[in-house]
């Protein structure tokens, strides 16, 4: 769990354990696999299963202020290679302003 925190505190010193836990949980199984537990921005159809998904499912945000959250997400973290999906979804929902519906 510390390395999560860790990851997301690279972009937002003051992240909070619980919401990045409850991230955690919410991902469950797709953390297991290396590959599932990363975002790649190169891949539009994974960018928009996070649109569909993350925004719409979770936060009912769709249309360009989902796309532009994952967007500005994506050049947020262009220097990562490796994007932790815990980050990628932390720093949506921050982007959304929905962080406080994850508390």
């Amino acid at each position: 769990m510390s390395d999560y925190l860790a990851d997301v505190q690279k972009y937002d010193a003051g992240a909070d354990e619980a919401i990045v836990t409850k991230i955690v949980k919410h991902l469950g199984i797709a953390l297991r696999n290396r590959d599932s537990s990363m975002v790649a921005c190169s891949d539009t159809k994974e960018l928009d299963r996070v649109v569909e998904k993350w925004c719409g499912k979770k936060f009912g945000v769709t249309g360009d202020a989902a796309e532009n959250a994952v967007s500005k997400t994506c050049e947020t973290m262009s220097a990562d290679k490796s994007k932790s999906r815990v980050t990628f979804y932390y720093l949506v929902a921050k982007e959304l302003g929905k962080l406080g519906e994850l508390a």
